[in-house]
C-alpha cells in the first residue's frame, strides 16, 4: 500500500519552498525532501541505538553525497559512476554540520548520522541552503534528542536590491553571497563572500537573513508537532559531580597561577604536567577514573581561562581583549616560486606561494553547479608539526578544503578579470605554524604573495578571527583569538576584507547563536583590526610589483577569426603541437577566438605570434605580399601569399611590360611580390605584380586592375578578373 505523503510549505523571499515526509526512507530516524523550483534535496536523519564507547565527544558526522543523475549528467570519471567527494560536496556538508552541531546535548554518546542527497538540480536554484533546511527538519522530526529546528537563507543583492535565496544568475550579478543559519532567537551560522561591502550593511543584511528563516521555522515546528517521533533518552556521559569538586579543588589555584606564564610553550608544558599528576594521584587506587579525570581536568581549565578574561580581562598570552598579536611579515622567501609570501601573527605562521598558468591549465570542475571551470585556486594545508605534533598523513582533510575555501573566496573580489590579466592562478598556503586562526594568515600571506608575484590585486586584503565568551549575561567579544580561546570559547567568527569593506564572513557557534546587535559589535571590532594588520603588511611590499619575476610566463592575447581556430589547431591538433614544439611556447585556443601564447622567452613567443598569424591571416586589398608560385597556367599563376591561401595574377599583371608567357616571366617555385587588388564575394583573390613595379596606390590597381561586366578589364590593359579562366574564341587575350 502506497504511504501518505505530508507536505508543508513556507513562502521565503516570495518563492514557495515545499517540504515533504512519509513517502521515502520509512526506516529511517527521519526522512524529509525539501524543494525549491526543480532543485529537490533528501535527507535522513538517524541515531544509533547503543553509546559509542571510549570517546570524549559528541560523535556526529553530516555527509552530502553529489548524485550526477539530479542533472541528467553521467559522471565524468573512467568508471562512470561518482567517486570522492567533490569539492562543493564536502563544503555543503560542512556547511549543514556547522549549525547542526551546537544543538545536540553535549554530554550525547550515541551516533547520530545525516545523509544528504540531490534528487534533482534545475541548475537555477543553488542546492547548499536547502540542504540545511532538509537536514535540520529530518532531524526535528527524528527521535534523536536536539535543540532545533534550524532555518537557512541565502541573501544577495542585485542593484541596490536585497533578494532572498538568489538564483545562480542573480548571484553572478550581485555584490554579496550570505549564507545564514539559526533558531527561533538567535543565528548560528554564517558563511559569506562579499564585494567590499561595509559592516553597516553586512548587519542590515543579517538582520534581512535572522527575518527571512522564521517562516521556514514555523514549518518545521508544525512538521515536528504532526509527524515527529518522541525523542529518545540517552545515557549521558557526565564526569560525577564529587569527581569533578575535587578535581577543581586540587588544580584550580594552580591553573591561576599557570596562566600567568606567557610563553605558550612553556604553559602547555606546565598544565600537561598538572594534568598527569592529577591523574596519577586521584586514578591511583581506579584506572578506570582516568578518563573521567581527564575530563574533569579540562572542565576545570576551561573555567579558569574563561573567568580570567570575563573577571580581569585577561586572555592566557597577556592581552587585553582587543590586542592584536605582534605581526611581522616577508616576501620572496621562495627564489624559483611565481610568487611568495610569509605572514606570522604570534605563533601561528603562513607561508602562500603563488604559481600562474595559462588558461588551459584552469580546473575542469564535473559537480552539479552550473559552473564548470576555475581560473582561481586557492589550496592549504596543515601538517601536524604546526602544532608541534607526529602523526601520518593522509591527505586533504574536510577542514583544509573548507579553510582553502574560505581563502579563497575571501581574495576573489580583488583578482583580476581574466580579460586584464589572462592567467590561471594557483595559491598553495602552507600552514607552518599554528595558535589560532591559520585561514585569516592564510588571506593576508596570500594578498603579500600575489603583490610578490606582480598581479595587480584591486586592493589588499587582511583577515582577523573574532571570539566569544560568554558567562551568564556578560559577553566578551575578543579580537585575534589563540588557538585555545577557539577551543574554549563560544565562537569564532572570522572576517577578511579590504579597507573599503568585507570580502569573506565565517561564524560558527558552540552556543545556541548569538543576536545581529552583537554580531554587529564583533563586525566593527574586526573592522578596526583589520585595518591595523593592512597597515603592518603594507609596510612590508606597499603595491603589486610592476612586472612579473624574469621566469614566469609571459601571456600574450591574440585574437583570430573563429573559422580560422581549426587551422590553427590542424588536423588532430598537428600544427598547434608544431608550433610548440618548434617554438617551446605554450597554447591555449578559446572557443571566441582568443589564443594565448605563455612563454618566459620573449624571442619564443614573436615567433609563435608570428606562426598563428601567418595561419589566421586574411587577404587585405591594397595590401603588398610576398609569396611563391604554386601553379602556373595559360593565363596567369597562382601565387601562395599566405599559408593555404593563394590567388591569381593575370598575365596581363605579371609585367610593366607586354607578356607571350607566364614561363617567361615566372616559374613554380619563384618568390614575387604582388598586391591584393580585388577579393570577390566567393573569396577567390586577385592578384597584381604590376601594381607593385609602377607603384600604384590600393585606388589606381583596384581600378586599373577591375573587369568590366563583359570581363575586360579598365586602364588600357587586357586581362581577366581573379576567377575568370575562360579563353577568348576568336582573339589573343594579351591583345591590348
Amino acid at each position: 500500500m502506497k504511504p501518505e505523503a505530508r507536505q508543508y510549505q513556507a513562502t521565503v523571499g516570495g518563492k514557495l519552498v515545499t517540504f515533504e515526509t512519509g513517502r521515502l526512507a520509512s526506516q529511517a530516524g527521519g526522512a524529509v525532501t525539501v524543494r525549491l523550483g526543480d532543485t529537490m534535496v533528501f535527507a535522513a536523519a538517524t541515531m544509533s541505538s547503543e553509546v559509542r564507547q571510549g570517546i570524549d565527544f559528541f560523535p556526529l558526522t553530516v555527509d552530502y553525497e553529489e548524485r550526477m543523475y539530479a542533472g541528467g549528467r553521467i559522471p565524468g570519471s573512467f568508471f562512470r559512476r561518482e567517486g570522492r567527494p567533490s569539492e562543493d560536496a564536502i563544503l555543503t556538508a560542512r556547511l549543514t554540520d556547522r549549525p547542526l552541531r551546537p544543538l545536540f546535548p553535549k554530554d550525547l554518546r550515541n551516533d547520530v548520522q545525516v545523509i544528504m542527497y540531490a534528487f534533482s538540480t534545475d541548475g537555477e536554484n543553488p542546492i547548499d541552503i536547502l540542504a540545511i533546511n532538509a537536514a535540520s527538519a529530518a532531524v526535528s522530526i527524528s527521535d534523536a534528542p536536539w535543540g532545533g529546528p534550524v532555518g537557512a537563507v541565502r541573501v544577495g543583492r542585485v542593484n541596490g536590491e536585497w533578494i532572498i535565496n538568489p538564483t545562480f544568475a542573480e548571484i553572478v550579478l550581485s555584490d554579496l553571497d550570505l549564507r545564514v543559519a539559526g533558531t527561533r532567537d538567535a543565528i548560528l551560522m554564517v558563511e559569506c563572500g562579499a564585494y567590499q561591502v561595509s559592516e553597516s550593511d553586512m548587519v542590515t543584511a543579517l538582520e534581512l537573513a535572522y527575518k527571512s528563516i522564521q517562516p521556514l521555522i514555523d514549518l518545521q515546528e508544525e512538521m515536528r508537532a504532526t509527524v515527529g517521533k518522541p525523542k529518545r533518552s540517552y545515557t549521558p556521559y557526565a564526569v560525577p559531580a564529587e569527581l569533578q569538586a575535587a578535581v577543581t579543588a586540587r588544580v584550580e589555584p594552580r591553573l591561576w597561577e599557570l596562566m600567568e606564564v606567557a610563553d605558550k610553550a612553556a604553559r602547555d608544558l606546565a598544565v600537561e604536567e598538572l594534568a598527569s599528576e592529577t591523574v596519577a594521584a586521584l586514578a591511583a587506587e581506579d584506572e578506570s577514573l582516568t578518563s573521567s579525570i581527564r575530563q574533569a581536568f579540562e572542565a576545570s581549565y576551561k573555567t579558569v581561562v574563561r573567568g580570567r578574561i570575563t573577571k580581569f580581562g585577561k586572555r592566557q598570552d597577556g592581552r587585553g581583549v582587543t590586542d592584536i598579536r605582534p605581526i611581522w611579515c616577508d616576501t620572496d622567501v621562495s627564489p624559483r616560486a611565481h610568487g611568495s609570501g610569509l605572514f606570522t601573527r604570534g605563533e601561528t605562521q603562513v607561508m602562500t606561494l603563488v604559481t600562474l598558468g595559462t588558461p588551459g591549465e584552469a580546473q575542469e570542475l564535473d559537480n552539479l553547479s552550473p559552473v564548470d571551470t576555475k581560473r582561481y585556486m586557492h589550496h592549504y594545508n596543515f601538517p601536524p608539526f604546526a602544532t608541534g605534533e607526529a602523526k601520518m598523513l593522509r591527505g586533504s582533510s574536510r577542514r583544509e578544503i573548507g579553510h582553502g575555501a574560505l581563502a579563497e573566496r575571501a581574495l576573489v573580489p580583488v583578482i583580476p578579470a581574466d580579460a586584464d590579466f589572462p592567467y590561471t592562478l594557483r595559491l598553495v598556503s602552507e600552514c607552518l605554524s599554528s595558535n589560532g586562526s591559520t585561514s585569516m594568515a592564510s588571506v593576508c600571506g596570500s594578498t603579500l604573495a600575489l603583490m610578490d608575484t606582480g598581479v595587480p590585486i584591486k586592493a589588499p586584503v587582511a583577515g582577523i578571527a573574532m571570539g566569544l565568551i560568554k558567562e551568564g549575561e556578560t559577553m566578551t567579544v575578543l579580537t585575534d583569538i589563540l588557538g585555545s580561546e577557539d577551543h574554549l570559547g563560544d565562537m569564532d567568527f572570522k572576517v577578511a576584507g579590504t579597507a573599503e569593506g568585507i570580502t569573506a564572513l565565517q561564524m560558527d557557534m558552540k552556543i545556541k547563536g548569538i543576536t545581529p546587535a552583537l554580531m554587529a559589535q564583533a563586525l566593527e571590532q574586526a573592522r578596526v583590526a583589520r585595518l591595523s594588520i593592512l597597515d603592518t603588511m603594507l609596510e612590508t611590499i606597499s603595491e603589486p610589483r610592476p612586472e612579473l619575476k624574469s621566469f614566469v610566463p609571459r601571456i600574450t592575447m591574440i585574437r583570430i577569426p573563429v573559422e580560422k581556430i581549426g587551422a590553427v589547431i590542424g588536423p588532430g591538433g598537428k600544427m598547434i603541437r608544431s608550433i610548440q614544439e618548434e617554438t617551446g611556447a605554450k597554447i591555449d585556443i578559446a572557443e571566441d577566438g582568443s589564443v594565448y601564447i605563455a612563454t618566459a622567452d620573449g624571442e619564443a613567443a614573436r615567433k609563435a605570434r608570428e606562426r598563428v598569424e601567418a595561419l589566421t591571416e586574411t587577404a587585405v586589398i591594397g595590401r603588398i605580399y610576398t609569396g611563391k608560385v604554386v601553379r602556373i597556367a595559360d593565363f596567369g599563376c597562382f601565387v601562395e601569399i599566405l599559408p593555404n591561401m593563394d590567388g591569381m595574377v593575370h598575365i596581363s599583371q605579371l609585367d610593366s611590360t607586354r607578356v607571350n608567357k607566364v614561363e617567361d616571366v615566372v616559374r613554380m617555385g619563384d618568390e614575387i611580390t604582388v598586391m591584393v587588388t580585388d577579393i570577390d564575394s566567393n573569396g577567390k583573390i586577385r592578384l597584381s605584380r604590376q601594381a607593385v613595379l609602377e607603384g600604384w596606390t590600393p585606388e589606381e590597381a583596384l581600378e586599373r586592375d577591375k573587369p568590366r561586366s563583359g570581363g575586360k578589364p579598365q586602364g588600357g590593359r587586357s586581362g581577366s578578373g581573379r576567377g575568370d579562366f575562360r579563353r577568348s574564341s576568336g582573339g589573343d587575350r594579351n591583345r591590348s
